[in-house]
């Protein structure tokens, strides 16, 4: 690889850090061209990017950003899976994935500027999706109100009873 191309992968990379909700670190050896190209397509439908990169290169690209705090993460063969939108989208489809393939591990990553290891990100990985958390606290903020509205309905409610109640009395007498 030239000079030039190392720079440009480096200003990437380094772009990457900076626009990336979260980043997680992968060691991809021993899993063959065609499943990483299928982990590739459903990180992609996921919002991600999976990227492979020399570990020097990703090492010169995190120096002053948060994502330094992984560099003792960059050994051995690595790929880093970006994410700019839904962070547990991508951790399902790397936890899915490393379920199916003994070979695949997920190292760690970097949420926000939160450092995550891998019991972390399988956590992550089993939340609800963003829609059903979305709808989730929808509905509770929903609720509130709604008892609310129920609750001062009643107090009239209860006094018109009361008051037909003492009016059938008194027309019974």
């Amino acid at each position: 690889m030239e000079r030039l191309q190392k720079e440009r992968v480096i200003t990437d990379l380094r772009q990457s850090f900076d626009s990336a909700q979260a980043i997680f670190i992968t060691d991809f050896k021993g899993i063959d061209m065609e499943a990483l190209t299928g982990l590739r397509v459903k990180i992609r439908e996921a919002g991600g990017r999976f990227q492979v990169a020399k570990n020097t290169l990703v090492k010169l690209a995190a120096q002053n950003t948060p994502m330094d705090r992984l560099a003792g993460l960059m050994t051995g063969n690595n790929a880093l899976g970006f994410t700019t939108s839904d962070s547990a989208a991508l951790a399902k489809v790397l936890n899915d994935f490393a379920k199916v393939n003994d070979k695949f591990i997920i190292k760690g990553g970097l949420m926000g500027d939160k450092v995550l290891d891998s019991n972390h990100i399988e956590v992550l990985a089993n939340l609800p999706g963003r829609e059903v958390l979305l709808s989730t606290l929808l509905g509770t903020l929903n609720a509130v109100p709604t008892s609310f509205v129920r609750v001062l309905a009643a107090v009239p409610q209860k006094l018109l009873y009361a008051l037909s109640a003492i009016c059938d009395q008194k027309e019974a007498a």
